[in-house]
């Protein structure tokens, strides 16, 4: 009795994992394509160098002048990636090329209704050069859609605009007829800038007040020089005098941690170097911050009608302005993004709300056999960032 019993509880437990993994198949595998792929190119190349004439600190008049190019030569640019998806196309998409490699932007990865119900996913990873600058996109997306609700959860970094973005949301959705539906929920979202903060700025203009003991007369002065902050980063200048033209000037030259020069004079230290370390200190005091996220209402709208030779689909999101924050220092999140003066921020400042959206159009007609139009387009604006991406224009086959 005991090994009947056995071989039920076994047989059961093969059909039920059966099941799972038949299921599992079915929501997630199933019509999912792994990829990976890459390009690599040609680096932006200018047409002209640039050069530099040198002067150290014995340099005379009579001296022969030593011409550096500085032109910047970039290493190639490349792009390597590799994800995962199950996202179905609309009517009027039509598959780009033979193999996926990742640069694909479907529709439906911003509408808020898909082409299909269930469940759709895509994990995409990336790393990117251009002009020497290296950075790593990413985008997670997991949606499931309903005839009466919509749940969604995205992670998206973008690199090269330092667009880093977090959401889940949640909504009701009511469709309207067969071609129009109107959905209505939350949305948590999360980001890492503090718009509107510039710590560089606050630290280059602040000032101290200081009082003269004889007449009790007040003066402001700057407390930090901007040199000051080649210092803090282990350069060194060291005057100089030299002669040109038969006119003598006096200048810094500016040296690295290393002993080397790295520049003649605090005009190119300032056109060459302060720059980048202006950016640096920012990004060191941003990295000190706390994330910060955000709960808001969200609504949307989306009508789709589609046949072979007219089709219209269009769709918007708009991001209601209650937004309430739920995370971060709550001097620095986005309403505070206009209270920042050049001291800091400004005292008897008001929170000010905002509305965040996004909006996109498909049109397509075949006016006949041989003519056809097409737009296409959509933008986004969340916070400070503007994404934005277009096509239009007619076709004419000579048949």
């Amino acid at each position: 009795m005991r090994l009947v019993a056995t071989i039920i509880l076994l047989l059961f437990s093969l059909n039920a994992n059966a099941q799972f993994f038949n299921e599992l198949y079915k929501d997630f595998i199933k019509y999912g394509t792994f990829y990976a792929a890459g390009n690599i190119n040609n680096s932006y190349q200018t047409q002209r160098s640039s050069f530099f004439v040198r002067k150290d600190e014995t340099f005379s008049k009579g001296d022969i002048p030593d011409v550096v190019d500085v032109t910047e030569v970039f290493p190639f640019d490349y792009r390597v990636g590799f994800g995962i998806r199950k996202l179905a196309r609309f009517g009027y998409e039509v598959k780009g090329a033979n193999f996926y490699n990742g640069t694909e932007n479907l529709v439906g990865l911003s509408a808020p209704t898909s082409a299909i119900k269930g469940l759709e996913y895509l994990v995409h990873y990336e790393k990117e050069r251009q002009r020497g600058e290296e950075w790593t996109n990413q985008r997670i997306f997991v949606r499931h859609t309903g005839k009466n609700h919509i749940l969604k959860v995205e992670n998206r970094s973008q690199g090269n605009i330092g667009f880093d973005y977090f959401s889940t949301e949640a909504r009701l959705r009511l469709p309207i007829g067969k071609k129009f539906s109107i959905s209505a929920g939350a949305i948590y979202r999360t980001h890492e800038k503090a718009y509107g903060y510039n710590p560089i700025e606050i630290w280059l203009n602040e000032t101290e007040i200081t009082i003269n003991p004889n007449t009790g007369a007040e003066t402001e002065n700057v407390v930090n020089k901007w040199y000051e902050l080649g210092y803090q980063y282990g350069y060194t200048d060291h005057f100089t005098t030299y002669e040109v033209g038969g006119e003598t000037f006096n200048d810094y030259i500016w040296k690295n941690a290393d002993g080397e020069i790295v520049a003649y004079g605090d005009l190119d230290f300032r056109n060459r170097y302060f720059g980048r370390l202006m950016n640096r200190y920012n990004n060191e005091i941003f990295d000190q911050l706390d994330p910060y996220g955000e709960v808001a209402p969200i609504v949307g709208a989306d009508f789709y009608h589609y046949q072979n030779k007219f089709w219209l689909h269009s769709y918007f999101n708009w991001i209601m302005p209650f937004h309430n924050y739920v995370k971060g220092d709550p001097d620095f999140n986005y309403l505070n993004r206009n209270n920042w003066g050049k001291g800091g921020l400004m005292e008897g400042s008001e929170p000010e709300q905002w509305s965040d959206y996004q909006a996109g159009i498909m049109f397509g007609w075949k006016v006949s056999r041989s003519i056809g139009i097409f737009i296409e387009g959509e933008y986004t604006d969340f916070w400070d960032s503007q994404i934005y991406q277009s096509n239009f224009g007619f076709n004419i086959s000579f048949n």
